[in-house]
């Protein structure tokens, strides 16, 4: 194989890499948005079930028409903001699945070209033993040749 060709898949491999660096911050980017999408939806969830707790018990002892309507309408308001956090996580978590298949898809890309690179140069390897070889297979077989006669000359 010519240098030049594996110059040009050293410098698709270098490319490749990069794509792949960069698909790897878009995923990692991606993943703590989720994450922090997932955290908030759980808080909002756990401040709800709080919510509830403290206001049946104060219900419990005392409470009026106007708190029961602002803790219906708060809940209401309170329920809306999960649901809506719900969908923001479920997106944010569509997001960082497709980053990962994209960074997948990268490093599969990386290794296939790293792959074709090495076999390039084990070819190439090979290709220039066998030269090798039969490069001294000629200069053996005008060795012994010109033991059995001595009226051949060696030619360099």
């Amino acid at each position: 194989m010519s240098s030049s060709n594996l110059q040009v898949l050293n410098i698709l491999l270098e490319r490749a890499e990069s794509e792949r660096d960069e698909a790897l911050r878009l995923f990692q980017e991606a993943d703590k948005r989720a994450a922090h999408a997932r955290n908030q939806h759980g808080e909002l969830n756990q401040y709800r079930s709080d919510y509830q707790q403290r206001w049946s018990q104060q219900f419990a002892t005392r409470g009026t028409m106007d708190i029961v309507t602002c803790y219906q309408t708060f809940g209401g308001k309170l329920d809306e903001a999960i649901t809506s956090q719900g969908h923001v996580a479920q997106h944010a978590d569509q997001r960082m699945n497709v980053a990962r298949d994209k960074l997948r898809e990268a490093e599969m890309r990386v290794a296939s070209i790293a792959k074709l690179i090495e076999r390039r140069r084990l070819e190439s390897s090979r290709a220039a033993q066998r030269q090798e070889q039969k490069a001294c297979d000629e200069q053996a077989a005008r060795s012994a040749a010109s033991a059995y006669n001595p009226f051949v000359r060696l030619s360099a």
